[in-house]
């Protein structure tokens, strides 16, 4: 990896998010700018924790990375900054504009741990304070104009299929639930048990397939985003990082940070941008949902079976 930017037409990002923006568009190899896998996960990192970015040393944060000083001294060159200082002013720039937003996503990440008898409770309380905080890592990442248009699309494609296994499976699953609420013709990808190669191909240009994973990807859903795409169909990702693997073939990605002290990645956080996006396709398609939604109630009814 070249130490300086040689690109002439390249413009030194400015602000948080056209940092986001260019790692986004790094990874779709839509740049004008390259990097190898490692320093695209590290500014991947350090874009996605912008508050610990701004305050901590450039070896605190390093270590933190798993990677050398120098790494990051590289990477910020690469990207057009004299050095990592002038790299870290933009992150602390951003928050001297905006010093009550710190405050409040720093609190928000501080997990006091309670010695008492009532440990049990402090299990759940903990997990809920790590879920909000998760909650605002999503937050302040979202871009309204990537979340109108994604809705758009699942208001409005023919087909629609949602992919994602292990416990992804259970938020493509409740994603498909929500969905078909509200239009016909959502699916899981492998529905019909024909297996993921088969259903593919029954989908047209054009039609939508929402792929989930986190670290450690899971390199099945991968390859269903890479095919999806060369195949014409429009991918939406969700996933935690501007590095992950899912963010090259996708028209709009989603992060949504999973850190937590629950055994696996947590999926609090997941529901929630799902609950979400579903209100905004609902939204968007105005009388259409509202139709769908009172001819389920009607038929419900008539089965006598409550929702």
């Amino acid at each position: 990896m070249a130490l300086t930017n040689e690109a002439t037409d390249f413009v030194k990002p400015a602000t948080i998010d056209e940092l986001r923006n260019l790692t986004v568009s790094i990874n779709r190899e839509n740049a004008n700018i390259s990097l190898g896998n490692k320093a695209l996960d590290v500014l991947a990192k350090l874009v996605e924790t912008p508050e610990q970015t701004a305050v901590r040393t450039i070896s605190e944060l390093a270590s933190g990375l798993g990677v050398n000083a120098s790494t990051l001294t590289r990477l910020s060159q690469k990207l057009g900054f004299a050095g990592f200082s002038d790299f870290q002013r933009v992150f602390r720039q951003a928050f001297s504009a905006d010093d009550r937003h710190f405050y409040s996503q720093q609190a928000g990440r501080l997990l006091s741990t309670k010695e008492d008898s009532e440990e049990e409770l402090h299990i759940f309380e903990r997990l809920g304070r790590e879920t909000k905080n998760n909650i605002d890592g999503f937050l302040t990442q979202l871009q309204p104009n990537a979340l109108l248009e994604a809705a758009d699309l699942l208001a409005n494609a023919s087909r629609i299929r949602v992919h994602g296994v292990r416990q992804f499976h259970a938020f493509a699953s409740f994603l498909t639930y929500g969905l078909g609420m509200l239009r016909s013709d959502v699916s899981l990808l492998d529905a019909p048990r024909l297996g993921v190669a088969e259903a593919m191909a029954q989908l047209e240009k054009g039609d939508v397939i929402v792929v989930a994973s986190c670290a450690p990807y899971t390199r099945s859903v991968a390859n269903v985003a890479e095919i999806a795409a060369k195949l014409g169909l429009i991918v939406i990702a969700v996933t935690d990082t501007r590095a992950s693997p899912l963010v090259g073939p996708s028209r709009h990605a989603f992060f949504v940070p999973h850190a937590s002290s629950f055994f696996s990645n947590s999926m609090g956080a997941y529901i929630v941008f799902c609950e979400g996006l579903l209100n905004l396709v609902a939204r968007q398609m105005g009388d259409r949902a509202m139709t769908s939604l009172a001819s389920r109630e009607a038929l419900l009814s008539s089965m006598k079976v409550e929702m």
